[in-house]
């Protein structure tokens, strides 16, 4: 097998190795990948695939992974000699090909960053991935990873034994993930945040699926978590503070830093009102995925879902007024735990003491939202452990505990806001008006929500506030919304019992966690 070393030889043909935006945007174009839209955004389509496909996803089973890894159905294991098979056929298919190479670094903390060198055949992905990296110099130091990215490179999965001709596949030995057969930019970001929620855990590191913003002071830092879909990036953006990262962040002894340079932003239903600061960083030189386009006037309709309903924006974070710079910051002093309910039963706001948000955490209750994986087509109830489980390589619990830890020693407060329906379940109620949860969100970081009175729910335990300034207090109780509460009751009460099922699994946890969830 041929080492990283001797691939560098193969690049004696025509690699572009971090060329430019405008030099990117124009081998887009003539290549005819991408076409310019009127906002003056690279516009691509991704084929077949709209979304992520985790169950082609594979880790090597080997030296570094054995002991380790947790494996199953999140975490597939495939044999060193299938990757070494799948990373010869990539040499071959790479050896006749015009390439673009990018590197850069993953992590703005330089005490905890890693480099990064990404090799791809589509110029639009090379421009995808140097908005949202880190860039640096050319040559500043030996990447620590290399991504591979081949849309047009198809396993075959008789021969390899895989699901199909699809593969992302990382060796952790080898230092190397290897995607193709897939199209979809975003393969590629949630690979290197896989490979840094396998690295990280063991500096004591706590790597985190969330967005992070700060007010005035560095300490004034609030944290979202949450699956694609469920505001993350959305709430994050707020004009009256700064962002440090739409959605990946490192958790150290010293405080909060991005993963990432650059925003990834779902935007279906996208409006210059409602969202602002992303509507404006949709620029020149950001990428637009399956978005409607007009072909002859280039004009753009984020309302439409007839392609996809994960239509993605991704740009510089550079491109968000008052951003952080570097992305780093101190310790969070809130965290909000975002959930998109499909059963409209939870509190649009609740505040969770320490044992409600380490059994909240390990739950990962949302609804995945149409889209944002393959074959997923309506929101459908999940329980994503951490509110990130695709990409753990590692035991939910070694996440918990550090987050648990992380908790206590900063006193942070915690609170679950649901950004999905009320008044009923998805198809009857309605998703939960995204002023309103604003204004909840910003109470929550202000203490604001310190000062007021509150009511346990019933079902699940779950401190309701009595009142929020500026928010309807019949929307605060989730029962009140309902017309039929009988109906309200008996859809908590299955949403309960999944909980409880889900929960099941985590048999080592100690009860106080346990107990703190619904109770039947």
């Amino acid at each position: 097998m041929k080492t990283l070393n001797e691939m560098d030889a193969l690049y004696s043909r025509k690699v572009y190795n971090n060329i430019s935006v405008s030099e990117l945007v124009e081998k887009s174009i003539t290549r005819k990948e991408a076409i310019l839209t009127e906002k003056g955004a690279l516009h691509a389509y991704t084929g077949e695939f709209t979304g992520r496909s985790p169950k082609d996803k594979y880790i090597v089973e080997d030296s570094v992974t054995k002991g380790r890894v947790k494996w199953g159905k999140i975490n597939q294991p495939i044999s060193e000699q299938t990757f070494d098979a799948l990373y010869k056929k990539a040499l071959a298919y790479m050896s006749d090909r015009e390439l673009f190479m990018f590197e850069g670094a993953a992590g703005a903390d330089t005490n905890h960053q890693i480099s990064i060198r990404v090799i791809n055949e589509l110029a639009w992905h090379n421009l995808f991935v140097k908005q949202l990296f880190i860039q640096h110099e050319s040559g500043k130091k030996e990447s620590d990873f290399t991504i591979i990215c081949l849309p047009g490179l198809k396993a075959d999965p008789m021969k390899e034994e895989l699901h199909s001709e699809t593969f992302i596949s990382i060796s952790f030995e080898r230092r190397i993930v290897l995607i193709g057969g897939t199209a979809y930019a975003g393969e590629m970001k949630k690979s290197v945040f896989s490979v840094l929620n396998f690295l990280l855990p063991f500096e004591g590191i706590l790597p985190m699926h969330c967005s992070a913003n700060m007010g005035d002071s560095p300490d004034d830092v609030a944290l979202f978590f949450g699956l694609s879909g469920t505001g993350k990036t959305t709430l994050s953006a707020d004009p009256n503070r700064q962002l440090i990262g739409d959605d990946e962040h490192g958790w150290s002894d010293s405080g909060v830093f991005n993963f990432e340079g650059g925003c990834y932003a779902k935007c279906i239903g996208l409006s210059q009102e409602q969202e602002p600061q992303i509507w404006s960083a949709i620029k020149y030189g950001s990428v637009l995925e399956n978005v409607e386009i007009d072909p002859e006037t280039r004009l753009l309709d984020f309302d439409v879902n007839t392609y996809t309903e994960n239509t993605r924006a991704a740009y510089s974070i550079e491109n968000i007024p008052g951003a952080v710079s570097p992305s780093v910051a101190g310790h969070p002093k809130v965290i909000i735990f975002l959930t998109a309910d499909a059963f409209g039963v939870l509190p649009p706001i609740s505040k969770l003491k320490k044992e409600q948000a380490m059994y909240h955490f390990l739950s990962g209750y949302t609804s995945k939202l149409a889209g944002t994986e393959r074959g997923i087509t309506e929101p459908e109830a999940t329980f994503s452990t951490c509110f990130g489980e695709p990409f753990l390589p590692l035991d939910p619990n070694v996440y918990a505990e550090l987050l648990g830890k992380k908790i206590h020693d900063h006193d942070v407060h915690v609170y679950l806001v649901n950004t999905g329906w009320s008044g009923g379940a998805y198809g009857v109620g309605e998703r939960i008006k995204l002023a309103y949860t604003r204004t909840m969100v910003r109470a929550a970081i202000n203490g604001d929500l310190e000062k007021v009175n509150y009511n346990q729910d019933s079902h699940f335990g779950l401190i309701i506030p009595e009142t929020v300034a500026g928010v309807p207090t019949e929307i605060l109780n989730p029962r009140h919304t309902w017309e039929n509460k009988n109906a309200y009751d008996k859809k908590a009460q299955e949403l309960a019992k999944r909980f409880i099922s889900n929960f099941e699994r985590f048999s080592n946890v100690v009860p106080e966690i346990k107990q703190a969830g619904p109770q039947i």
